[in-house]
């Protein structure tokens, strides 16, 4: 199951496939390691992840994805991903993408990561960014890392 809930209607305002999008893209990403496993993901702002990132990874400022694994329980439950539309909206008009590509990249991004994975290491990193390829490439999304495709960095 995913549950999305909207605290900033600023991502419908701009976005308003953006419940599909992300409903789309964790499906996908869920699919190809635990697809019982159940998620929450909420589009928040700004204020909302700067206060998140502070309380859970002593970090003053806002990021775009958070990612909060679940312990393990009986419902599966995998965890919660947070996406703070400001920066999300800021980094795809940067890299000069879609911010719908944007967001269901960062979507998988944050449901990898309470899938296990992760990007220290850079054996990690290209491993979880293979992934992440594969998965938007079903979505039809372009490789956000793609010469090309703006300037990235590692979300």
């Amino acid at each position: 199951m995913i549950d999305i809930e909207v605290e900033d209607a600023a991502w419908t305002d701009a976005l308003p496939e953006a419940e599909e999008l992300v409903s789309l893209a964790a499906a996908a990403a869920l699919a190809r390691a635990d697809p019982t496993g159940s998620v929450t993901i909420l589009l928040t702002d700004d204020a909302s992840v700067r206060e998140l990132n502070d309380q859970f990874r002593g970090k003053d400022q806002a990021t775009n994805v958070l990612s909060f694994p679940a312990p393990p329980n009986p419902e599966d439950h995998l965890g919660d991903v947070a996406l703070a539309y400001g920066v999300c909206a800021r980094e795809a008009a940067e890299q000069g993408k879609p911010l719908g590509h944007h967001l269901q990249h960062l979507t998988i991004h944050g449901v990898l990561h309470l899938l296990g994975y992760d990007h220290i290491g850079d054996d990690e990193a290209e491993a979880m960014e293979g992934l992440e390829r594969a998965v938007l490439a079903g979505l039809g999304v372009p490789d956000p890392y793609a010469a090309g495709e703006g300037e990235h960095e590692r979300p």
